[in-house]
């Protein structure tokens, strides 16, 4: 089976501004995301739970699979919107297949 290269970015922002960040990588072309709650990590700041937390509080990771020339105008919309928030952006090499729906 043939595969096709891609790029896996994912966002890890606090959950306030998940619709913010969506947005903003709808509006630069990003066809399709994931968006997964984050239960808990360890951080600058050390470490955290969403356990006992009201609302949104929180963080929610945000997975884009896209083609690899989308990928600067993806981290430019994230860049906006993470640069005054909590949030951590990374971006790996992936293979995918029907490349047509990305």
């Amino acid at each position: 089976m043939q595969t096709h290269d891609a790029k896996r970015v994912e966002i890890i922002i606090e959950a306030p501004m998940e619709s913010r960040l969506t947005g903003a990588l709808v509006k630069a072309g990003v066809t399709g995301f994931t968006v997964l709650p984050v239960l808990g990590g360890s951080g600058r700041s050390g470490q955290w739970t969403r356990e006992g937390q009201v609302g949104r509080a929180g963080m929610v990771a945000v997975i884009c699979l896209i083609r690899p020339e989308k990928l600067d105008g993806l981290l430019d919309a994230a860049f906006a919107v993470v640069e005054r928030h909590i949030g951590v952006v990374s971006v790996t090499d992936t293979q995918v297949l029907r490349a047509e729906r990305f």
